[in-house]
């Protein structure tokens, strides 16, 4: 500062605005530049999530992008809203909540129009939806298969006859939908003896505890095979796709042009028994979701 002070002293008046304005604009350019090259990779906040995160943030730094972790944001609208506001440049999301919570869209079957309309509303608001997995986690109701078989339950459609007779364990977003509690309501005239609030990790214990029968779990849940639970059939077609498909500010993609080609190289590696394996390491096994992460790549030669 000393040095550029006694520089710009030295010129006539004239000249003293404009230099001072262009030293500012250079100092400015530097700071965005160095600002665009770091990445803040955010999640939601469960394991999935959190092993996501990892996956990505770690195959980014073996292909030299810089990285600022910012996990377990909260929710989808808290995650969403940090990347409208630039809290945050990357994170993990599925096509169908894409669809029905963030754009509030009415619920669509087809993984092809529902992948096309998600990254056109995107796109118009300066944010890129990057490829879709092979991973598809859509909703799924589980039971001990012991409780299945007394209540000879197979579809959602059986469960309804019996739901008052039943505790449920949800998360927090499912009762408010279309494809949560009101949609199983609206489809199905699914109603339950009791309906507990709980985090996707204690919702499996509280199963296996007999506190509650039902979970609302995601098909990658890695506890489902673990505990060997019944899935039953979404006979009705409620649930839309939730194919895995990351989205990032254009701003930092172009700031950073390797980040698609890693993404979807890593995103593509990712089917629902790969992402289930890797949710159970963390869940069943309690290993770290960075480490988890790290394994798995090392495993598919993407780092060292």
């Amino acid at each position: 500062m000393t040095t550029t002070h006694a520089a710009a002293t030295s010129l006539s008046r004239p000249f003293l605005p404009f230099r001072t304005a262009l030293v500012a604009a250079l100092a400015l350019g530097c700071f965005a530049v160095a600002s665009a090259q770091t990445v803040r990779v955010g999640s939601k906040n469960f394991t999935e999530q959190f092993v996501l995160a990892e996956l990505y943030a770690q195959a980014f730094e073996a292909n030299g992008i810089k990285v600022e972790r910012k996990t377990n944001l909260g929710g989808t609208l808290i995650a969403h809203k940090a990347l409208e506001e630039k809290q945050i440049d990357f994170y993990p999301e599925y096509t169908g909540t894409m669809l029905l919570l963030v754009l509030k869209a009415a619920p669509m079957t087809d993984k092809q129009a529902v992948y096309d309309k998600v990254k056109t509303a995107y796109a118009a608001n300066g944010l890129v939806v990057l490829e879709q997995a092979p991973m598809n986690n859509t909703y799924v109701m589980v039971m001990k298969p012991e409780v299945a078989a007394k209540y000879k339950l197979t579809t959602l459609s059986d469960l309804t006859k019996v739901g008052k007779e039943l505790k449920l364990g949800a998360g927090p977003e499912f009762r408010d939908r279309k494809d949560g509690l009101p949609g199983l309501k609206t489809t199905y005239g699914m109603e339950f003896k009791e309906d507990l609030q709980l985090a996707i990790g204690l919702r499996y214990q509280a199963l296996k505890n007999d506190q509650i029968d039902v979970v609302n779990g995601y098909s990658t849940d890695g506890m489902i095979a673990a505990m060997k639970l019944t899935r039953l059939k979404d006979d009705k077609n409620l649930w839309p796709p939730y194919f895995l498909a990351p989205v990032v500010r254009k701003e930092a993609l172009d700031a950073n042009p390797k980040l698609a080609a890693v993404t979807n190289k890593v995103s593509a590696l990712l089917d629902d028994a790969t992402m289930a394996r890797l949710n159970y390491l963390v869940d069943g096994e309690k290993e770290e979701p960075k480490d988890v992460a790290k394994a798995f790549l090392k495993e598919k030669g993407i780092v060292r």
